[in-house]
């Protein structure tokens, strides 16, 4: 009896391993086919292509490695469906729990302002629908991404893991904190505002590199910051809007 049981302990294991190997390798292939050729993806594709030429390119975007990026990734898989046909607009979108989608112009705006190279690591704070992690998984090593909200966290994860995303690793959890683990890294981009730039992420960031942060309550501004071996030096760039960040730790 006890050779059975370990048999049929087994097989069941290799059906419920089978079963789920199914379900990932099946909404992959479903999010793949929405990226490829045939009907509304050929659609969404000649409308990826709109908003490089006529608005990435007019606002000034001018690296040819992020505007490939943003011209593969397919924003309209990291909106809720009833948006998607404003995906390509220039225009941030609700994602659900509060939270917003940003417009592609500051994505790409932060993706060229961070610099990143096939040779480095990113840290992302504020995962959100993943849509900035999948750009950055375009150009990066690897990217850590953070979202302090659990439902958000699972969402992307499940978005980039069906678009084949295997150099993109999400966690839910607090960004001020950031991901010591993997510390250090050679570019941070947050995508909420906290009212000061957290020290653990300047700790964090990498000696020559950048982070591209928003920072401000009411009145918001872009903050690229650079770390170098005689300090660290701030620059503010843009008036932007975005989300606060939450999770700040009580001192």
């Amino acid at each position: 009896m006890k050779g059975l049981w370990i048999a049929l302990s087994t097989c069941l294991t290799l059906v419920f391993t089978t079963g789920a190997d199914n379900v990932r390798q099946q909404r992959r292939q479903d999010a793949q086919a929405q990226v490829g050729g045939g009907g509304a993806a050929d659609e969404y594709r000649r409308e990826r292509r709109r908003m490089v030429d006529e608005l990435l390119r007019a606002r000034g975007i001018a690296d040819r490695l992020v505007l490939r990026a943003m011209e593969k990734v397919p924003r309209h898989l990291f909106v809720p469906e009833q948006l998607r046909h404003m995906a390509y607009a220039d225009s941030p979108l609700p994602i659900g729990m509060e939270q917003t989608i940003s417009q592609p112009v500051i994505v790409a705006y932060m993706t060229e302002a961070a610099g990143v190279s096939k040779r480095e690591k990113v840290l992302e704070i504020g995962t959100g629908s993943g849509y900035q992690a999948a750009v950055l998984g375009e150009l990066a090593r690897e990217v850590y991404t953070i979202e302090i909200i659990p439902e958000l966290a699972e969402g992307a994860r499940r978005v980039l893991d069906g678009l084949g995303y295997k150099n993109v690793y999400v966690k839910a959890g607090n960004g001020y904190l950031g991901w010591p683990e993997h510390a250090p890294f050679d570019a941070i981009v947050v995508t909420a505002a906290p009212d000061e730039i957290p020290q653990a992420l300047i700790d964090q960031l990498a000696v020559g590199g950048k982070m591209v942060i928003p920072v401000g309550v009411e009145n918001q501004e872009m903050v690229i910051v650079e770390k170098g071996r005689k300090g660290v030096t701030k620059r503010r760039t843009i008036p932007v809007r975005f989300v606060p960040m939450t999770g700040k730790p009580s001192r």
